[in-house]
């Protein structure tokens, strides 16, 4: 009975031994690694790095316009007739003065010739009566009714010839012509519309709406940036009004700002963005924007300090972004002027990693994807 309880036991024995001895040997490999960890040195994260810089900012909201020139009209005819003559050129520029469409005048200079005519036969009448008035040879009546005559001839003269200059249509001011479709030999009916004048001037106006407590705040003189389509860089306007009146349905009040500098604005009619500022402008702290990290606790950046040992590491650090301006961001709170930053490089890092500061242009180099090699 007892040589049954033998093996049993003798089994058991020897994988007691055996496994206390794996696990001694596991222990002791477990220990050289972390001997062996410990004396490789810690790896460092390059990095760019950027100075947090302090920047006068404005806080501004964005709104849309649209450019109207200073002088723009539409051209119309004031009196029916047939088209004589057309200087209409899309595009072209006119100077003031410039004949644009010139209809037919020929009846209205005949009947004032006619009427030139009689004029001089009253002014010849007129003169003979105020002989004869002289020698008492005609009345007062009739020396007053030769001189209404004269006085009529003349004013039929003159309305004559403001007939044939209402037939006749020059540009008030220098100005751009518009799309035309008028031939000679057309016929046009009274108020026919001809083509739009657009003035040629060194401005022009940008009107936009804001909210009824932003144009509050706004007065003439203040200096709005106006950024129109594909432009790289904006343009200086200057508020010259705020409309009296706000719009009972938007609550918006429109405001009319002037462009100084044409050559960099559309055509009137385009629409721009305009930013508007809000305030008083106030010191702000700016860093490049590749310094702003994202994440679920908010956005964050990773500040670089000094450790007990004068090593730089990498701390995590919330900030408030209050606007994106250019290739830099302005932060508002968490930040503070003249701490240093991580900038390309800085979605490798974590909290209290080792990192080796670089130049802008090392850090980039080191962190560029090279190229795969492809076997075609």
């Amino acid at each position: 009975m007892k040589r049954r309880w033998i093996a049993p036991v003798a089994l058991i024995g020897v994988v007691v031994v055996a496994g206390s001895a794996l696990a001694a040997w596991k222990h002791a490999s477990l220990v050289e690694a972390d001997i062996a960890a410990a004396s490789q040195p810690e790896a460092a994260e390059a990095v760019a790095v950027a100075i947090a810089q302090e920047r006068q900012h404005s806080r501004t909201t964005t709104s849309i316009g649209t450019v109207v020139a200073l002088r723009s009209i539409t051209v119309r005819n004031e009196l029916p007739g047939t088209v004589k003559q057309v200087a209409l050129v899309p595009g072209r520029i006119v100077e003031a003065g410039t004949v644009l469409v010139a209809l037919d005048v020929s009846v209205e200079e005949a009947e004032l010739r006619a009427l030139e005519a009689q004029a001089e036969l009253a002014r010849t009448q007129f003169a003979r009566m105020q002989r004869m008035s002289e020698q008492r040879a005609a009345s007062e009546m009739e020396v007053d009714t030769a001189r209404a005559e004269r006085d009529v001839s003349l004013a039929q003269i003159e309305k004559t010839r403001a007939i044939i200059a209402r037939k006749t249509i020059r540009a008030p001011f220098r100005a751009r012509v518009g799309i035309a479709d008028v031939h000679p030999g057309q016929y046009l009916n009274e108020g026919t519309l001809l083509t739009t004048l657009q003035g040629v001037d060194e401005s022009a106006y940008v009107d936009f709406t804001v909210a009824q407590q932003v144009a509050a705040a706004l007065r003439a003189g203040t200096n709005v940036q106006v950024l129109a389509s594909g432009a790289e860089h904006a343009t200086a306007a200057e508020i010259l009004a705020i409309d009296a009146r706000v719009d009972p349905v938007t609550r918006n009040a429109t405001v009319r700002a002037r462009l100084h500098d044409v050559t960099r604005a559309p055509a009137p009619g385009a629409s721009v963005r305009v930013q508007v500022p809000l305030g008083v402008p106030t010191l702000a702290v700016a860093i490049p924007a590749s310094a702003l990290r994202k994440g679920p606790s908010g956005d964050h950046v990773f500040v670089l300090e000094q450790d007990e040992h004068g090593d730089t590491r990498a701390r995590t650090r919330l900030v408030k972004v209050d606007a994106l301006s250019g290739d830099e961001i302005v932060v508002t709170d968490g930040l503070s002027v003249g701490e240093r930053v991580a900038t390309s490089g800085s979605f490798k890092l974590r909290e209290a990693a080792l990192v080796v500061a670089e130049t802008p242009a090392e850090a980039v180099a080191a962190n560029a994807v090279k190229p795969a090699n492809v076997n075609l």
